[in-house]
């Protein structure tokens, strides 16, 4: 078993060294080894050498290594053409995490990837998943998330957390209601981030007079 990790370790560090180097062909030796570790670090080398295509990281979106679905959840979030809303369910938390994640770092959300960041936000088992997707709604800003936020502020102490912050992009009297609810919130930090959002100033002010 100790040799066993050590060849991998060994591998890995020959992969990564070649995405620095430049020897895409090494690299692209560790695609198909049979360690997940050394087959992510081998996607993450190729997208360091800008030689990744959005082709090529999609087809590992269904690896049985959880490190590779996550590292390509991680990876994707620079590839819009890669379809990563499977991995919003991922038997992995932090694959599902991750997903949350990068669906919200993209840009040009598309109506699937936002129902489906709505659904995760509302229904994951995970809390964990549930305060990604939040987040990631509030960073993507469309009015059609926010309902889905506004529940999220009742959510555990995490979550309310983020939602309070992912109502950044909105207005409205439900927004105004759901920063005003906060500000009682039985979370100390929950309370900060809806005075912070409501009186975004106030620390400037304090900074000022002091």
């Amino acid at each position: 078993m100790a040799e066993d990790f050590q060849i991998i370790a060994a591998k890995r560090l020959e992969i990564i060294e070649a995405g620095f180097s430049g020897d895409e062909s090494v690299v692209r030796g560790g695609l198909t080894h049979s360690s997940g570790e050394v087959r992510s670090s081998a996607l993450s080398s190729l997208n360091r050498l800008h030689v990744l295509s959005a082709v090529e990281l999609e087809k590992y979106v269904g690896d049985v290594s959880e490190v590779v679905r996550r590292n390509v959840a991680q990876i994707a979030a620079g590839y819009a053409d890669v379809d990563i809303v499977p991995l919003l369910t991922d038997s992995d938390v932090f694959v599902a995490e991750m997903a949350s994640w990068a669906l919200g770092e993209r840009g040009g959300t598309t109506d699937v990837e936002l129902s489906a960041l709505i659904d995760a936000s509302q229904n994951a088992r995970e809390p964990l998943v549930r305060e990604a997707a939040t987040a990631s709604l509030g960073a993507i800003g469309d009015v059609r998330g926010l309902p889905a936020i506004l529940r999220a502020c009742s959510d555990k102490p995490a979550i309310r957390r983020r939602a309070v912050l992912a109502l950044a992009p909105f207005e409205g009297l439900a927004v105004d209601a759901a920063l005003k609810n906060a500000l009682t919130d039985r979370d100390w930090q929950v309370r900060q981030n809806a005075q912070d959002m409501l009186n975004p100033r106030d620390g400037a002010g304090s900074a000022i007079d002091d």
